[in-house]
């Protein structure tokens, strides 16, 4: 008799035991479905949810304690199985620093992209779970960037030779304003010089707007219309010694 109550009271003890992981997200979420008339199962053929709603295609959604590779992968595999397939996940705070506040718009862009759907599970300390819904699943129809592209073209055109290696980081990408901007400073190298002249040495028709902007502070204004270097100019014709002779190498 001591065994069995024994056994009675750890069964009763996992029975109690709170929800934790990917289950905790499973009664919001099932709630959220209830609420607009589908019938919900857990854990059916290895889907976390399954919703049923008359003839309709089942609504999949696959649960995750935070957004990521193995969560999209799960959702695109259950695609096989319908075409109303949901990710959801906890809401993460502000300052977490997950992928999903890093990321959130090209996040959903790529979640639209694979006709994803994805359900946001509030966890208030005080309130009851809520779930937010963010994208319903459907086809994707980008939109053209045309101003993008415009941009990529220009960049490609206009920028001297092959300087970068793919995946390096932002900060060290030599574009075709930075290849400008030390043209513009090789030509102070003697001395200052007007605006027009460095234009006209250079042939650089943004020289006047390189130059005044200054964007890596190469450049000091010593009288109007006239500029010269800073030290920090100076230092990058000796770090950009060998752009500068592959730019003007640059046949006409």
């Amino acid at each position: 008799m001591a065994g069995k109550s024994g056994r009675r009271g750890r069964v009763a003890s996992e029975r109690e035991a709170p929800d934790t992981g990917e289950s905790a997200l499973y009664d919001p979420v099932k709630a959220f479905l209830e609420s607009q008339g589908y019938e919900v199962k857990g854990e059916v053929q290895d889907c976390d949810v399954v919703g049923m709603r008359g003839d309709e295609p089942p609504v999949i959604v696959e649960l995750k304690q935070r957004f990521n590779l193995e969560l999209l992968v799960q959702g695109v595999e259950r695609q096989r199985l319908s075409n109303q397939v949901y990710l959801a996940f906890p809401a993460p705070e502000a300052k977490s620093g997950t992928l999903w506040n890093k990321k959130q718009r090209p996040v959903m862009a790529l979640c639209r992209r694979l006709g994803l759907g994805v359900l946001l599970v509030h966890q208030p300390k005080k309130r009851k779970h809520w779930v937010e819904p963010r994208l319903d699943p459907g086809p994707y129809k980008p939109r053209p960037d045309t101003r993008g592209r415009g941009r990529l073209l220009r960049e490609f055109q206009q920028r001297v030779g092959d300087p970068n290696k793919g995946g390096i980081n932002k900060r060290q990408v030599m574009t075709a304003y930075r290849q400008g901007a030390l043209l513009c400073a090789a030509e102070l190298r003697d001395g200052p010089l007007k605006l027009s002249e460095i234009r006209a040495r250079t042939e650089i028709t943004d020289a006047s707007r390189i130059v005044p902007r200054n964007f890596y502070g190469w450049f000091e204004k010593v009288e109007l219309g006239v500029y010269g270097l800073t030290e920090a100019g100076f230092s990058a014709l000796e770090e950009y010694a060998d752009m500068l002779e592959l730019l003007r190498e640059k046949p006409d």
